[in-house]
């Protein structure tokens, strides 16, 4: 029997198929073996093991594996920052409830270092890829795109500006270091933060 042709947009109880031709996956239910979408998106089968998940349009963002996600620093230790995750990077919604997360100091940048202080501050927004997800969330900023995306001086808390070789503080002069994140995200004033006073 060949399976039924899904439709590209399903609706929350939108029939998808029997249970006998498919196994009920993420964004679906069963009832009676029968198999209906339980959120709005696009069905997809995977052929390995035959089950049928939505991906949702206007999902609630979840905080997996390998995702690029954005945190505000709230703490700096000796060994780790910890952040709050604020938002994925390919959601425009926030993550419900701001979970908790960690950069470990060995995951700052490549190479040796000695001490968060010089990398991150807090109130500082980073560019982190998750490395963990549960039971704890591990973050990294290792990678060169990867870092700070948006900064505050830390004498007057206005937003830093990219000077020639440091970070600058337009209202008061102050120069600070961070690790940046490089590319197509240069941190500029009210990156992925409250616009200035």
């Amino acid at each position: 029997m060949s399976d039924p042709e899904l439709p590209k947009l399903v609706l929350p109880g939108d029939y998808l198929g029997a249970a006998e031709q498919f196994l009920p996956g993420r964004g679906t239910y069963e009832d009676r073996g029968r198999i209906y979408a339980s959120v709005l998106g696009q069905p997809a089968v995977d052929p390995r093991d035959r089950t049928v998940r939505i991906e949702a349009r206007n999902a609630v963002p979840e905080v997996r594996e390998d995702d690029l996600v954005y945190a505000r620093v709230e703490e700096i230790k000796t060994a780790m920052a910890i952040v709050e995750v604020l938002a994925t990077a390919t959601s425009k919604r926030p993550v419900p409830g701001f979970p908790e997360g960690t950069v470990h100091i060995s995951k700052a940048k490549e190479g040796y270092t000695e001490t968060l202080q010089g990398e991150f501050a807090v109130g500082d927004i980073l560019l982190c890829r998750v490395l963990q997800s549960h039971p704890s969330i591990k973050l990294s900023t290792a990678a060169a795109t990867l870092g700070v995306v948006s900064a505050r001086c830390q004498a007057c808390h206005a937003l830093l500006t990219l000077g020639p070789k440091e970070l600058v503080c337009p209202r008061c002069g102050h120069t600070e270091r961070r690790k940046l994140a490089k590319g197509p995200r240069p941190l500029r004033p009210g990156a992925h933060g409250p616009a200035d006073d």
